[in-house]
């Protein structure tokens, strides 16, 4: 037979994590319609994140640097994520480890040359 009451601190965790999470999210809202900060406009609606309107005709022409901005980011984003474990490896792994990483980096940094070089980096 299962002992239920064992779950009873993940029940109430759960609990209170829904109840945190809702008031982070509804209370802001509820302040804010109180306070009278809630006065949507054009340029409050506008798009801030992609530079471009969202609902156009889909064949218009756009530019894709930003695109490529968004990739470099998540490819060295991804570097960074590999270089904590690697750094903290160090010792267990000797110079094989050190040795493999310096080539990692060394393809990362030609590949970064590569995409400077080609203008990816150039914002207009």
């Amino acid at each position: 037979m299962v002992d239920l009451e064992q779950y009873l601190p993940i029940l109430i965790f759960l609990f209170v994590a829904a109840a945190l999470s809702a008031l982070f999210v509804f209370l802001p809202m509820g302040v804010s319609r109180l306070t009278g900060a809630h006065k949507p406009d054009a340029e409050k609606l506008s798009e801030y994140e992609c530079g471009f309107p969202a609902f156009e005709d889909p064949r218009s022409q756009f530019d894709v640097k930003f695109y490529l901005v968004a990739i470099s980011f998540l490819l060295f984003d991804l570097e960074a994520s590999f270089l904590f474990p690697w750094a903290v490896s160090l010792e267990y792994t000797g110079w094989t480890g050190w040795s493999a990483m310096v080539i990692f980096l060394g393809i990362l940094g030609v590949g970064l040359a590569y995409e400077w070089k080609m203008g990816a980096l150039d914002w207009q």
